[in-house]
């Protein structure tokens, strides 16, 4: 597990399931698109990774993104994990998750002043609903960008390469749901 707490429960889980499965650390890299050294040193606890790499392994695995980073004792209905941090006052908390087609994803975000987070695609069906509730969050897509201020949201489908940007000078706060 990782001291700083963010992804705490990856490497154990991920072990786990792999096993279960019968799988190998390269066959698990075959399957997933993520290299063998990243999926050795996730499982000891060192490594980092994108939000969308854990989807990836999570599903060559056939478990869900929210199975692969709780504790395995956690309701998906208060999972409350540290899952990014970027500069200090920065950082992405799973508070929770929903059944949905494939599961909807409850997040809390924290951007300090002039921090980013640039996401890598969702699977083709993937939608966010981001609601800022404080400062002013900058959404840059393919289609141009969006910017919300405190009380404003956006709705849009995920699978596309897109940004969170803090474009205020003080820290941004916004929750974010994720559908699949």
């Amino acid at each position: 597990m990782q001291g700083d707490g963010v992804l705490a429960h990856v490497g154990d889980n991920l072990r786990r399931f792999r096993q279960d499965k019968g799988m190998s650390q390269s066959a698990l890299a075959v399957a997933s698109g993520v290299s063998r050294r990243t999926i050795i040193n996730l499982e000891a606890g060192e490594a980092n990774i994108s939000l969308s790499g854990l989807d990836r392994l999570a599903g060559a695995l056939g478990a869900s993104f929210v199975e692969l980073v709780s504790a395995p004792t956690a309701s998906t209905r208060a999972i409350d994990e540290l899952a990014w941090r970027g500069r200090p006052g920065s950082e992405a908390v799973l508070l929770g998750s929903a059944p949905a087609r494939r599961e909807a994803q409850l997040w809390s975000w924290t951007l300090a002043a002039g921090d980013r987070y640039d996401a890598e695609p969702d699977p083709a069906g993937w939608h966010e609903m981001v609601v800022v509730t404080e400062g002013r969050l900058r959404i840059e897509r393919a289609e141009g960008p969006t910017t919300l201020e405190a009380g404003d949201y956006a709705v849009y489908s995920s699978a596309q390469k897109y940004s969170y940007v803090n474009a205020a000078d003080e820290v941004t706060r916004f929750v974010r749901t994720v559908v699949s």
